[in-house]
């Protein structure tokens, strides 16, 4: 079960994926962000639904996007399956990507030591506390570059140092600046202006 939404406004297009098709995809909520090619195959999905499909385009178009979620990178694995303490801080983190609390502080909180924290983010997520957090402000600052705010805005709401010290961290993970990323990733004709990322889930 999962949940959806943003803050900001956003266009959002649902896809509905078997389990027998979907068989190698995650199992739990993450993040893929989209590619040119896979955004353009779900809007022309979606125009087609409900029309029949007589020269086997549709099933096509269906197939080029099960090829392409395979090929995708997840952005951000937000939260574990099924440890409880380590969802709590990371849905805690997501609604405040500032936190400063330090892991010790954070496994305190939580009632586990600092080592069981850690094995767990290393174990359900595949990355340290300290890299998760740092890609969760870059994936919330995509969402508010999304929702109309300038680089200067985003810096200062997330904390960064300065526009460049935000402009360099983003760089340096996502290969370009905030500005020919959001052009080239995250706009599309049919946007209102105020959208938001769009992310495919399913």
């Amino acid at each position: 079960m999962h949940r959806v939404g943003s803050p900001l406004g956003a266009v959002f297009r649902s896809l509905w994926i078997a389990d027998e098709a979907g068989a190698n995809l995650p199992k739990v909520p993450t993040i893929f962000m989209m590619s040119p090619l896979l955004q353009a195959l779900i809007i022309e999905a979606t125009e087609l639904e409900g029309q029949e499909d007589r020269d086997g385009y549709s099933s096509r178009v269906t197939t080029l996007i099960l090829d392409q979620f395979v090929r995708v990178q997840p952005c951000l694995r937000l939260c574990p399956g099924k440890n409880a303490a380590l969802t709590k801080l990371c849905e805690a983190l997501y609604l405040d990507p500032t936190d400063d609390l330090s892991p010790e502080e954070w496994s305190e909180m939580l009632n586990m030591s600092p080592r069981t924290l850690a094995r767990g983010f290393n174990t359900e997520l595949g990355m340290s506390l300290r890299w998760w957090r740092r890609r969760l402000r870059l994936f919330r600052s995509i969402e508010l570059l999304g929702g109309g705010l300038g680089g200067t805005q985003v810096a200062m709401e997330l904390r960064y140092g300065s526009t460049s010290a935000f402009a360099f961290a983003f760089r340096n993970e996502m290969g370009s600046s905030p500005q020919v990323y959001m052009r080239r990733h995250l706009t599309d004709d049919n946007s209102p202006p105020n959208s938001a990322p769009r992310n495919a889930h399913g």
